[in-house]
């Protein structure tokens, strides 16, 4: 079973997202599918008048924030993705955390501040999953996520976690535009949490592939057995950079 997760700049490529939707299309195993949003977040905010704030890379949330993040996330990206993989031949059905009690969240609490209406996974009903899979329907689930009193903005690489952790997935692949994480000019094959972090220190690891770097450690840490960080040429190889506990 296999989990992907697809980032905000790559959502933002059109043409990323139809040879993802082709890649996807071919593969023998159908996968689930988290997404983020992109930048379209933060524009709509702007044109409502909404400043965006951050704690720690965590979207502060408000009531207003919170129904932009869902006409996004739940709507124009995640429809987009599902009407994409359906014309590359793909059968594909959109959902949130919301859907059927997909991913149940809590309210988080973060030492910096209230972050609003921001959620943190408490449970994910892996046979709504289960069930769609089995019927080789690709599930593109948004983050948005249910509490006890509605709809949380949630990270959607936390999302993406604990699906594949309650999926008991083979992997979780951060599917980005760099073939893996790179070493000398040179993709470096695996990855254990110690090295990854041994990098980190030494600037080899550095710019924007630390946050992916660090989602993949965070996915180890939640109970995914092998994360990998690839491109989609990768994704359809089975190359980039596994990151794993151990060799």
């Amino acid at each position: 079973m296999l989990v992907l997760k697809i980032g905000g700049n790559e959502i933002d490529d059109e043409q990323f997202l139809t040879r993802l939707a082709r890649v996807v299309a071919q593969m023998r195993e159908t996968p689930v599918i988290v997404h983020g949003g992109g930048k379209e977040i933060a524009e709509l905010q702007l044109r409502f008048g909404v400043i965006p704030r951050f704690v720690d890379g965590l979207r502060v949330t408000d009531d207003t924030s919170l129904a932009i993040a869902e006409m996004v996330l739940s709507g124009r990206v995640n429809k987009r993705i599902v009407a994409t993989l359906i014309a590359a031949g793909a059968d594909a059905l959109g959902l949130s955390g919301v859907d059927r009690a997909l991913v149940r969240v809590e309210k988080m609490h973060h030492p910096s501040g209230d972050l609003g209406r921001v959620g943190k996974v408490v449970n994910v009903r892996a046979p709504v999953l289960h069930d769609l899979l089995a019927q080789h329907i690709v599930p593109v689930i948004s983050p948005i996520s249910l509490g006890d009193d509605g709809a949380y903005n949630v990270n959607a690489d936390s999302v993406a976690c604990a699906i594949a952790s309650a999926l008991n997935a083979e992997a979780l692949v951060f599917v980005t535009n760099v073939a893996g994480v790179m070493q000398d000019d040179h993709v470096i094959p695996v990855l254990t949490v110690t090295h990854a972090e041994t990098l980190i220190k030494a600037q080899v690891i550095k710019g924007g592939m630390i946050p992916k770097v660090r989602a993949a450690l965070d996915a180890i840490a939640s109970g995914v057995r092998v994360a990998r960080i690839t491109n989609l040429e990768g994704l359809a190889s089975g190359g980039g950079t596994i990151v794993q506990r151990k060799v």
